[in-house]
């Protein structure tokens, strides 16, 4: 046997199997406008209990499902985060102003430099299942306060 129809047989094998993946995969979710954007505010609060607020803008255009703003803290560890609430976006082509509050699940927050991270996310109705579409993200260092 020839070494040249295995290689062809190998490599129609690679292009089939290729083809059937593409045809598998889902859709990629369309592409974000260019209108959504979310923005971070430079300056947090924690409260004497612990609670912190988050806040900066947003802006989003027409969307099938609901939208949400999300934010998340991290200070000591990039790779601890703690979830800062969330904020239900009315998507009207719009700046609107976002403020989250949550109450983190350690105390391990305390005021001086943070890192934040918010999201805008739809959760788009696919076959009966929301599910979630990123629009926007937005990382900055910020100063948490006491207050």
């Amino acid at each position: 046997m020839s070494v040249r129809p295995l290689l062809l047989r190998s490599a129609l094998a690679t292009a089939a199997g290729a083809a059937l993946f593409l045809l598998a995969a889902p859709a990629l979710p369309a592409s974000a406008a260019p209108s959504d954007t979310v923005t971070i505010g430079p300056v947090g609060r924690i409260a004497e209990d612990g609670t912190v607020t988050l806040s900066g803008t947003y802006r989003c255009t027409g969307r099938t499902g609901p939208v949400f703003v999300s934010s998340s803290v991290s200070q000591r560890s990039p790779l601890v985060r703690q979830g800062i609430g969330g904020t239900r976006a009315v998507c009207d082509g719009a700046e609107h102003n976002w403020e989250n509050t949550g109450k983190p699940g350690s105390d391990d927050l305390e005021p001086g430099q943070a890192h934040v991270e918010a999201t805008l996310m739809e959760l788009s109705p696919e076959g009966g299942l929301p599910l979630p579409r990123f629009h926007a993200t937005a990382q900055q260092d910020v100063t948490l306060t006491k207050g």
